[in-house]
């Protein structure tokens, strides 16, 4: 399995980003993996697109989307970027919205695939992890949440 630091770089996390809708919400977690080079421009569209073509299905529990897209779309290397919005926004699940946390991924196969979304699960099905992502104020203190599984 893929260390958490090696998925989820200093430079893939940010808190309190400011958006307008959902679609800007998924564009500022990929605009955080293009500047680092782990994946093509292209690869932020295909994630806007795959939520527009299948739905709000990427809400995958209240208050979390996990937007993706298919290696092809312009994978560079393996990533989770992690961005904590300052004020929620609706992604169309009744369910689980509004969306206060974005957590795009980007795999080159289908083992990374799995591989990010069990570490993901270690800290997104933890409640006490979930109230600290709530409550953290800095990009550090999101690192160490996502870091410590």
């Amino acid at each position: 399995m893929i260390e958490a630091k090696k998925l989820i770089r200093e430079n893939l996390v940010a808190v309190d980003v400011e958006v307008d809708d959902w679609q800007e919400a998924i564009r500022a977690a990929g605009n955080l993996m293009v500047a680092d080079g782990a994946v093509e421009e292209r690869f932020v569209d295909a994630m806007i697109r795959v939520a527009t073509e299948f739905g709000p299905y990427i809400v995958v529990a209240p208050g979390i989307a996990l937007p993706h897209a298919r290696p092809e779309d312009g994978v560079i290397e393996a990533s989770i970027a992690i961005v904590r919005l300052k004020t929620p926004v609706n992604f169309g699940n009744e369910d689980n919205d509004p969306v206060y946390l974005v957590v795009a991924l980007a795999a080159v196969d289908q083992e990374q695939h799995i591989d990010g979304l069990r570490q993901l699960a270690l800290v997104l099905g933890d409640d006490d992890k979930i109230i600290a992502i709530k409550e953290a104020t800095t990009r550090e203190e999101l690192l160490d949440i996502f870091w410590s599984v």
